[in-house]
C-alpha cells in the first residue's frame, strides 16, 4: 500500500493515493495505520479519490476531480479538516494529479467544495464562514469553562481561558467533558488565549485543542478559523484578519463577509509502502 506522510503545523496525516476508489478502507486499517508506535502514525487519514469513484463525492464530480475522503485517527469520519485540505491539495499538485487554474484549485470533501490557493510553501483554503450559534461548557480535571458553540462544516467549542490560568497548564490528555444534549455528535474543543499584537492583523490568538477522534493535536485548521471568528466577535467585528497560534506553529484566518480563508504551510515528509498484514489489528 502506497502511502505520503505529510503535514500543516504539526496537524499530521497519512495519505493514501487511491484514483478509483478501489482501497478497501476500514475504521480497523484507518486505526492500525495512525497508529504512532506499531504503524506510520497521524492524526488521520487522506485518501485521495476521484469524486466520481465515491458515494460520499458522486454529486460534486461535476465541480471538482479529486474528493478528499478524511478520517479521523480512531477510524471515525469528519466532515471536513482545513489542515487536512490543505496538505491535500499539495499531494495533487506535487503528484502532478492537479494543476491550479490562475492559482486556485477546488477539492470536493463532506462539508462541500473547498477553493485552494497556493503560494510557495503555503496553502490556503477558503472554508464555509464561521457560524456562532450556541453557548456551552467544557469540563476538564475538575475545572470547567464557558465557551461559543461554532459550525466550520464541523461542530466546534471554543473556550477562551480566564486571566490567571495558563494555557499550557489545561490538562487535555483526556477528553473534555461537554453537552451531548448540544453535540450529539461529539465536538471539537478550542481552549484559546489572546496573545501579543502582531503586524498585519486585527487580533493574534494561542490556541489549544482536543479533536473530537484524534484526542489532543499540535493543530486545528477548522479549529483556528472556529476561535478566529470567536476573538473578532469579542472585538466587536465581523471581518478580519487574525493570527492563530497553535503548539504546531501559525495560522493566519482571514475573514470576509462571505467566506473564510484558512492560510499556513503544507509539508510532504516521506513516501512509501505500508504492509497492511504488519499493522496492529483492532
Amino acid at each position: 500500500m502506497e502511502f505520503t506522510k505529510g503535514h500543516g503545523t504539526g496537524n499530521d496525516f497519512v495519505i493514501l493515493p487511491d484514483p478509483d476508489g478501489a482501497l478497501d478502507l476500514t475504521s480497523g486499517l484507518v486505526a492500525a495505520l495512525c497508529d504512532r508506535r506499531r504503524g506510520i502514525g497521524g492524526d488521520g487519514v487522506l485518501r485521495v479519490v476521484r469524486a466520481a469513484k465515491h458515494p460520499d463525492g458522486a454529486a460534486l464530480a461535476g465541480d471538482a476531480e479529486w474528493f478528499m475522503d478524511y478520517w479521523n485517527s480512531d477510524g471515525s469520519f469528519a466532515e471536513m479538516c482545513g489542515n487536512g485540505a490543505r496538505v491535500f491539495v499539495r499531494y495533487l499538485l506535487d503528484a502532478g494529479l492537479a494543476a491550479p487554474a490562475d492559482a486556485a484549485l477546488t477539492v470536493a470533501t463532506r462539508a462541500g467544495l473547498v477553493r485552494a490557493r497556493v503560494d510557495g510553501e503555503g496553502v490556503a483554503v477558503e472554508m464555509r464562514r464561521p457560524r456562532l450559534y450556541d453557548t456551552s461548557t467544557a469540563a476538564l480535571a475538575g475545572l470547567t469553562l464557558a465557551g461559543t458553540a461554532v459550525d466550520v462544516g464541523n461542530p466546534h467549542l471554543v473556550c477562551p481561558v480566564p486571566a490567571g490560568l495558563e494555557l499550557t497548564a489545561l490538562d487535555l490528555t483526556r477528553a473534555p467533558e461537554v453537552d451531548a444534549n448540544v453535540f450529539p455528535a461529539g465536538v471539537n474543543v478550542e481552549f484559546s488565549a489572546p496573545g501579543d499584537p502582531v503586524d498585519g492583523t486585527d487580533g493574534h490568538v494561542r490556541m489549544r485543542v482536543y479533536e473530537r477522534g484524534s484526542a489532543e493535536t499540535l493543530s486545528c485548521g477548522t479549529g483556528a478559523c472556529a476561535v478566529a471568528a470567536v476573538a473578532l466577535r469579542d472585538l466587536d467585528r465581523t471581518t478580519g484578519v487574525v493570527a492563530v497560534d497553535v503548539p504546531g506553529g501559525r495560522l493566519t484566518v482571514t475573514l470576509t463577509d462571505q467566506t473564510c480563508w484558512l492560510a499556513g504551510p503544507a509539508v510532504l515528509v516521506a513516501t512509501g509502502h505500508a504492509t497492511p498484514s504488519a499493522l496492529p489489528t483492532p
